[in-house]
């Protein structure tokens, strides 16, 4: 199901909970709502469906991935970057990282460890901040 965009930076600034087996359908309308959204946005986090669970979405070269409980164990490369947000009005300037190396959940709560570059990461990073309760 297709959710509305939560814009409400109270809320979007509190760290989001622990996602479980029960927050499933919660990272399907996650996956619809971001795909209605794919002509400006290349990933969400939970918080931005009004949702404050670890649950992020986002386009993995050409593919839609998702993640529970997503955490960055390994960073290097620091550059500036200048982001947008679905949530958020106009763009704003943060450090990330060339190369991260996140461990998360799978769909079936598996835990999986991988090491993502590029646009890829810098976009993992974002929604990342979103479970953080980070605005940029």
């Amino acid at each position: 199901m297709v959710r509305e965009i939560c814009r409400d930076q109270f809320f979007l600034a509190r760290k989001s909970e622990p996602a479980t087996a029960d927050d499933l359908s919660v990272a399907q309308d996650l996956l619809d709502t971001l795909a209605v959204h794919k002509d400006g946005c290349v990933g969400m986090a939970a918080n931005m469906i009004g949702v404050n669970k670890r649950i992020i979405v986002f386009d993995n070269e050409g593919e839609y991935m998702l993640m529970f409980n997503p955490v960055i164990v390994k960073q290097s490369g620091a550059y500036e970057a200048e982001e947008g947000c679905l949530s958020l009005t106009g763009t704003r300037k943060t450090k990330r990282y060339k190369t991260i190396k996140v461990q998360w959940q799978n769909e079936k709560f598996q835990t999986r460890l991988r090491t993502f570059t590029g646009w890829t990461a810098e976009i993992i990073q974002h929604e990342i901040d979103h479970c953080e309760g980070i605005l940029i």
